[in-house]
């Protein structure tokens, strides 16, 4: 078993310092509040440790930075329409990998690995790069095991229906599996099961 880096183990630290300043909370399983992207990142480093504990470094760092201070670019802030949305999430891609990249470089890390996160972070090569499609699966198995309830119920079930299909496209066969295993409340199944009929 190898142990982390002191670079590596700094890094972490210097994301969680940065998404501890979230005025947002969220409470968690166990009825703890934590400000909200900083339990993100917890739950997002604690999948991937299940899901492929070998990952390679720049994605267990990119699983931990997803959200790096993502409310300080505010859905609000664009329109609210479709083209809004997409506009919304490009500008936060480029953000996170901005941050990340200026973290990264405080606490040490070479221009080939912090280009790799940044890659990582804006989701470049989707389908054509495993480490890329391997943090989408992490990032869909976290989405429904903690926020899909919640959203599904702010939202019409034909739209919810719509986003677990396209949720769906993006995970590998490796990823549907451990979607499939997750212990979800039968609401959430339920809306599962009728997106995948």
């Amino acid at each position: 078993m190898s142990f982390p880096s002191a670079r590596f183990t700094a890094a972490l630290a210097t994301f969680d310092a940065a998404n501890a300043e979230d005025p947002n909370q969220e409470t968690d399983a166990e009825g703890q509040s934590w400000p909200k992207e900083l339990l993100y990142g917890h739950r997002m480093s604690a999948c991937l440790a299940r899901v492929a504990p070998e990952a390679p470094e720049p994605v267990q760092l990119a699983a931990r930075c997803q959200h790096i201070r993502r409310w300080a670019i505010p859905r609000a802030d664009f329109p609210l329409d479709r083209p809004g949305y997409h506009q919304w999430r490009n500008t936060l891609k480029k953000y996170h990998a901005e941050v990340a990249g200026q973290l990264l470089t405080e606490v040490g890390y070479d221009e080939a690995t912090i280009g790799r996160v940044q890659a990582l972070l804006q989701k470049q090569q989707l389908t054509r790069d495993a480490d890329m499609q391997l943090l989408e699966d992490v990032i869909c198995l976290v989405f429904l095991e903690h926020y899909f309830l919640d959203f599904a119920r702010q939202h019409p079930e034909e739209k919810i229906i719509v986003i677990v299909q396209k949720t769906w496209r993006k995970m590998t066969p490796q990823g549907h599996a451990l979607a499939l295993q997750l212990p979800l409340p039968a609401e959430a199944q339920a809306l599962v099961a009728k997106a995948l009929a």
